[in-house]
């Protein structure tokens, strides 16, 4: 559907050119009416209509719910009547959701219960099943670990024992190598009724493995995520006679629920030059999502209408983009990309992403477009993007920390496209070392967002503080792609389909 309504934005306003250059191909841009009109108390307002909308909703505006269809015409009314030309841009998505709480216990030799969360999550996209029986490894486990990651345990059919053909028997499974998926169907076709992949084991890989064997698996069996601790327990158990443990899960996969993204395009601006600003506008199903990603959602809606405000006419195109079933991996931003003929991606100059820009217990991220610091999927020009935003934040006095563009939000789409992108991100479940704590603020040793994918998730978990840095560095650099003459080169690297190679897909690693 789409809907037509006065020009996007009116009579161009004086851009002054300050003095410190910008690397690369973006031309400094004087940002400063637009940064004093975006605010951490208008963004605000924004975030306390989406709890609103939550609250209203069953405490969720996860896609494909009410409470999703609410916040988008919250925005798109908010667009409209700032005068931008909207799209409701719709797409069908599987959903996943646990029924009711997993179990996994050790019932012979010395009983014992795990606890999810920390000893075990379930996969998303994992099948429904109670299962009682022996477990066992694939024949090339590799306890201790390697130094670097490297297990290909379950990568190939020949892994496995083959599975009784009389007794339930539950697949245990070293992380590394191929994706979840991979392992999971390869126990299946096995012969196992249950599968535990256990993490590998190196320096930021013990804990429970939070996963995800996608939507379109063909896994349709109980699929466990465990820590290493306790795999190489149970691994060392099995090597000393029988195990036999109890895997149950509940679950519901619903095929193509409909959800949609919302584009708004300003009237004014190079077509051939698009500057797309995208956030995620869905929450997880168990909680109202008001920091991820309520606070990009609402930082960009914010932008635009200040933008609309203050008769700013763009050299260059603006797409503003609010993706839908980003949690579920990424899809409305793939949807989008995908939906692009070659000519319009040839015609996107860039992404700016913003998913989690107000964390409690923050930290300012850059995405490290160039990979100089971390191992990262940018393409080529990302790093343009990336010297945008530390420029900004080094012109403030403000320091910044390199992350990775890891596969983890709607950057994925662009990237493996070959279209530059950056952003901001300000953590999620890490944690904030003594070192960041020293320079940024909060507390050592506890997570950047302790409500990250929790109920909790709500009003009062937003830092004002990291709302206000961080949305002068977005509005910053909209502006400035937005009114640049040169170009910021990608390149054709990205595969035909658009598809990463990368470790998580969403939120949730894929291997």
């Amino acid at each position: 559907m789409r809907r037509n309504a006065a020009c996007a934005v009116a009579a161009t306003a004086a851009i002054v050119l300050v003095t410190a250059p910008l690397a690369g191909a973006a031309k400094p841009t004087d940002s400063t009416d637009l940064r004093d009109a975006v605010t951490a108390a208008g963004i605000t307002e924004h975030l306390e209509a989406f709890q609103d909308i939550a609250d209203a909703n069953g405490g969720t505006r996860a896609s494909g719910t009410p409470g999703y269809d609410a916040s988008l015409a919250y925005v798109q009314d908010q667009l409209e009547a700032a005068g931008y030309d909207t799209t409701v841009q719709s797409f069908l998505f599987d959903t996943f959701e646990e029924l009711a709480a997993p179990t996994f216990e050790r019932v012979a030799p010395d009983p014992a219960t795990y606890a999810e969360g920390d000893d075990f999550l379930t996969m998303e996209y994992s099948g429904s099943g109670d299962v009682t029986g022996t477990l066992v490894p694939t024949t090339d486990v590799l306890i201790p670990p390697p130094a670097q990651p490297g297990s290909s345990s379950g990568c190939e059919p020949a892994d496995f024992v083959p599975a009784s053909a009389t007794e339930p028997q539950v697949a245990l499974i070293q992380r590394g190598t191929c994706d979840f998926t991979v392992k999971a169907v390869n126990a299946q076709a096995a012969g196992y009724d249950a599968v535990v992949i256990f993490n590998e084991g190196q320096e930021g890989r013990t804990e429970a493995v939070a996963g995800t064997l996608g939507a379109d698996t063909e896994a349709t069996i109980p699929v466990l995520g465990a820590s290493f601790a306790v795999g190489a327990d149970l691994y060392a158990r099995t090597q000393a006679g029988p195990v036999t443990v109890h895997v149950e899960t509940s679950t519901l996969i619903t095929h193509d629920v409909p959800t949609a993204n919302l584009l708004a395009t300003t009237g004014e601006g190079r077509g051939d030059r698009q500057v797309v600003v995208g956030a995620h506008l869905d929450s997880v199903s168990a909680g109202e999502g008001i920091n991820d990603n309520g606070s990009g959602s609402a930082q960009n809606l914010e932008i635009a209408l200040q933008l609309a405000e203050l008769d700013v006419t763009p050299r260059n195109q603006i797409v503003f983009a609010w993706w839908g079933a980003e949690e579920s991996g990424l899809i409305g931003s793939q949807f989008y990309v995908d939906s692009l003929t070659p000519r319009q991606l040839k015609n996107t100059a860039v992404n700016l992403n913003f998913d989690m820009v107000g964390s409690p217990n923050y930290v300012r991220f850059v995405y490290d477009g160039d990979a100089s610091d971390t191992d990262s999927l940018g393409s080529t020009g990302s790093g343009v993007v990336e010297d945008v935003f530390t420029g900004y934040f080094a012109g403030q006095g403000l320091e910044t920390e390199p992350t990775a563009f890891d596969g983890r939000s709607d950057y994925d789409a662009f990237i493996s496209a070959g279209i530059p992108a950056g952003g901001l991100f300000t953590g999620a479940e890490g944690v904030k070392t003594a070192e960041e704590a020293a320079i940024y603020g909060g507390t050592a040793g506890v997570a950047y967002d302790p409500c990250y994918h929790q109920e909790c998730d709500d009003i009062g978990n937003v830092s004002q503080q990291a709302l206000d840095e961080m949305s002068d560095a977005a509005a910053h650099a909209t502006l400035t792609f937005a009114m640049t003459t040169s170009a910021v080169e990608g390149t054709g690297k990205g595969n035909a389909t658009g598809q990463s190679e990368s470790l998580f897909l969403g939120s949730q690693l894929r291997r």
